[in-house]
């Protein structure tokens, strides 16, 4: 059985953006595994992280992390994917303050590229995968990219996925080399459109609705994944 590890920053990434393969291998009968990187929760949220909870249509009374990870555990369900979290805080909890901040240049007083390598370098080690998979950061988002290179400082061999919906605002298509194409049938798009469904709190914010969700997936042809040299 071929292991499938899937290193997503946020709890959604791998779904938007590898749904549709991750669902291929699993019905093939491989293992999959996603593990998440920022999940860890923020007593109290203020300021900036606080608006990107409100700006979801939340209170601010509602455990928003925990909401999430649970949409994820869903997520992972529907094609029967193992989840794994780990308690690192998202950009808006480590001192990024804005919108553009988040596609900007990293903060210096951001340390988390070393402690997310170790973490990363664990979590490999654990679960032994035949294949690994992460970011390659389209969209230039500071967790995307902390994510990418704690992945590359791990020294693991791993493809790269291209970041979704970030690929459909992106100006030009990455110039990286493509070591695997991913074209979707049916059954995959099903799948894809199941799993980014089950991240209820983010699809409003992000397509508008349901059908709106349904008709950016469906204009999916295939999922590409890049070398990471």
């Amino acid at each position: 059985m071929t292991h499938i590890v899937a290193i997503s920053p946020h709890l959604d990434d791998a779904a938007f953006s590898v749904g549709g393969y991750l669902a291929a291998r699993a019905r093939a009968g491989d293992r999959v595994t996603i593990v998440t990187c920022f999940t860890g929760n923020v007593a109290q949220p203020t300021g900036f992280a606080l608006a990107c909870q409100l700006d979801k249509g939340l209170s601010a009374d509602i455990d928003y992390m925990a909401l999430r990870r649970g949409e994820d555990r869903d997520a992972c369900a529907v094609i029967g994917a193992e989840a794994v979290h780990l308690p690192f805080l998202e950009a808006p909890h480590r001192g990024y303050a804005s919108a553009p901040a988040l596609f900007a240049d990293r903060r210096s007083d951001d340390g988390l590229l070393a402690p997310l390598t170790v973490a990363l370098g664990e979590q490999i080690e654990r679960l032994a995968p035949d294949r690994l998979l992460g970011p390659l950061a389209i969209g230039d988002h500071v967790d995307h990219w902390v994510v990418r290179d704690a992945l590359a400082a791990t020294g693991a061999d791993h493809l790269l996925w291209e970041d979704w919906p970030y690929l459909r605002r992106a100006a030009a298509a990455p110039d990286e080399t493509v070591r695997l194409r991913h074209t979707l049938t049916e059954q995959d798009r099903a799948d894809r459109l199941a799993m980014c469904a089950a991240y209820v709190s983010q699809v409003s914010f992000q397509f508008g609705s349901i059908a709106d969700l349904q008709a950016a997936t469906a204009a999916v042809a295939e999922e590409r994944l890049h070398g990471s040299g």
